[in-house]
């Protein structure tokens, strides 16, 4: 078993300034520098920890072949590492599955979010804003599934969780709108516009109501802005993509 030899601060700390500013570019390349580097240096655990960061990446970026073989290492290097039944795997296994979720496979996909529940039950305190996370993602796979309960149910954790925890107001707001996917995927547009209507109401509200304007809520306002776009909210859409453009701007000098 290797042991990690590289700064895992040192990649991460860096990933996150190119991130803040929405320069995918320099953070794939940076990631692809560290990835040889921890390949050469035979240090699984790095290269585990640059693959979960890659495929994310990939996965954002629509690079539907790179973002499955990264999913693939790092799956391997899990067995190899035996390290199957900590935390960090079971995050892993969220990663996974959610490449999955993006790019077709909603089956692989939930076999993979309940082997990373099952860990985070038990290694995780109840209202751990991780296990939120993965309810939220969870639901999304469901969804396209066509199990409306199953992920009524999914959001309805993430809620009670993401609720309880400070800051989590932001993870309420994507939480919100994805329910309003949701109700479209199961009802249809016109029989479910009054429950989209008042889940876009609440998003809004929790966007306006943040006070911290940093790089995490420009991407926030980025992700849900194409949301309200689609449901023709046309001006919030644009206010608060341009403020997360503002947001990256002034981080980037």
């Amino acid at each position: 078993m290797s042991s990690q030899l590289i700064s895992a601060d040192r990649i991460l700390d860096k990933l996150d300034e190119y991130l803040g500013r929405n320069d995918y570019v320099s953070a794939e390349r940076h990631l692809k520098y560290w990835l040889g580097e921890a390949e050469v240096a035979g240090d699984h655990r790095t290269e585990l920890l640059v693959s979960n960061e890659l495929m994310g990446l990939y996965r954002k970026l629509g690079k539907r072949e790179e973002a499955l073989e990264r999913a693939q290492t790092a799956l391997k290097r899990i067995d190899e590492l035996n390290i199957g039944t900590q935390v960090g795997a079971a995050t892993t296994f969220l990663n996974c599955a959610t490449v999955c979720k993006a790019f077709g496979m909603p089956e692989r996909s939930l076999e993979l979010f309940i082997k990373a529940e099952q860990i985070y039950l038990y290694e995780l305190e109840e209202n751990d804003s991780r296990l939120g996370g993965l309810y939220n993602n969870m639901a999304l796979t469901l969804v396209d599934l066509g199990r409306f309960r199953d992920a009524d149910e999914a959001y309805s954790k993430a809620l009670a969780i993401m609720e309880k925890n400070e800051g989590g107001d932001l993870e309420v707001a994507i939480t919100y709108l994805n329910m309003a996917s949701a109700a479209e995927a199961e009802l249809g547009l016109l029989d479910a516009d009054e429950r989209i209507q008042e889940l876009m109401d609440r998003a809004a509200s929790l966007l306006e109501a943040h006070a911290r304007r940093d790089g995490y809520y420009a991407f926030v306002c980025e992700k849900c802005a194409s949301v309200f776009e689609y449901y023709g909210r046309f001006m919030y859409a644009g206010e608060i993509a341009e403020r997360a453009r503002r947001i990256y701007q002034s981080e980037g000098n």
